[in-house]
C-alpha cells in the first residue's frame, strides 16, 4: 500500500490495529515533513507567532512531546506492543488536516469574516484530530470506555493548560483587555482561551480518574 493511501485510510478512521503496528520509517518521515509544512502554513501570516512557530519547528517539537506524554500515560496499563515510535508516527500523520490553517482567507474576506472562517477551521481540525486520537486509542489499546475517555482527554487538558501558562498568557491579557490591533486570528485565540479555562477545570478530576484507572487495572491483574 502506498504511503498516500495509508494516510487516507488513517484520516478516514479505517486503519486497523494490524496496520497501526506496521508503521514504517517512511510513514514517520512523511508525518514529520507534513507537520513541519502545515506548521509553517499555520503561522506564516500570524504576527503574534514566535520564530519557532513561523519556521514550523514549534509544531514538530510539539508532536514529539505529545507522543511522549501519551506513550507514558498508557505505559502503566501494559498494552501489548505499545511503543513510542507507533504513537509518534500516528500523531505526526494526523497533522495533515491542519492544512486548512494555511488558507489565506484574510486575502479574500474582511477581518471580521476571516476571523469567523478561521474559527470554523480551528473547530473542524481540532475535532477531526481529537476524533482520530480517540479512534487510535480505542483500536490500539482496547481499554475500557471510562479509562479510554480519561487517557484521551487528560493529556490534552494538561498540555493546553501548560502551554497557556508558558506561552499564551499575553493572549489572555489581550482578549480580556480588548485587542487593539485586530488580525484574522483573534477569534481563534479567543476560542483557545475558552478551551484553556475548560482544560484547567477538567485537569484535576481527570488526573484523579487516571490514578483510579491504574489502581483498578493492577487490581484486576
Amino acid at each position: 500500500m502506498s504511503t498516500a493511501k495509508f494516510i487516507i485510510r488513517l484520516l478516514t478512521f479505517r486503519l486497523t490495529r494490524e496496520e497501526m503496528l506496521s508503521f514504517e520509517h517512511k510513514h514517520l518521515i512523511t508525518g514529520i515533513i507534513g507537520t513541519w509544512l502545515v506548521g509553517m502554513g499555520r503561522y506564516w501570516d500570524d504576527p503574534k507567532a514566535s520564530l519557532l512557530q513561523h519556521l514550523g519547528m514549534g509544531s514538530v517539537i510539539y508532536i514529539f512531546a505529545l507522543a511522549a506524554f501519551i506513550w507514558l500515560i498508557i505505559l502503566p496499563f501494559k498494552v501489548e506492543k505499545w511503543s513510542y515510535k507507533n504513537v509518534l508516527t500516528f500523531i505526526a500523520l494526523t497533522s495533515f488536516p491542519a492544512i486548512f490553517y494555511a488558507i489565506p482567507v484574510e486575502r479574500f474576506f474582511s477581518i471580521s469574516t476571516a476571523n469567523k472562517i478561521n474559527v470554523w477551521f480551528l473547530a473542524i481540525v481540532a475535532l477531526w484530530r481529537l476524533g482520530l486520537l480517540c479512534f487510535f486509542m480505542d483500536r490500539f489499546t482496547r481499554l475500557s470506555t471510562g479509562t479510554l475517555v480519561t487517557v484521551t482527554f487528560m493529556p490534552i487538558c494538561l498540555i493546553i493548560s501548560a502551554l497557556t501558562l508558558l506561552n499564551l498568557h499575553h493572549v489572555v491579557f489581550e482578549v480580556m483587555g480588548g485587542i487593539r490591533n485586530p488580525t484574522a486570528h483573534d477569534s481563534s485565540y479567543s476560542v483557545l482561551v475558552v478551551l484553556t479555562l475548560i482544560s484547567m477545570i477538567l485537569a484535576i478530576p481527570l488526573v484523579i480518574a487516571y490514578g483510579v484507572a491504574i489502581y483498578n487495572n493492577r487490581k484486576k491483574k
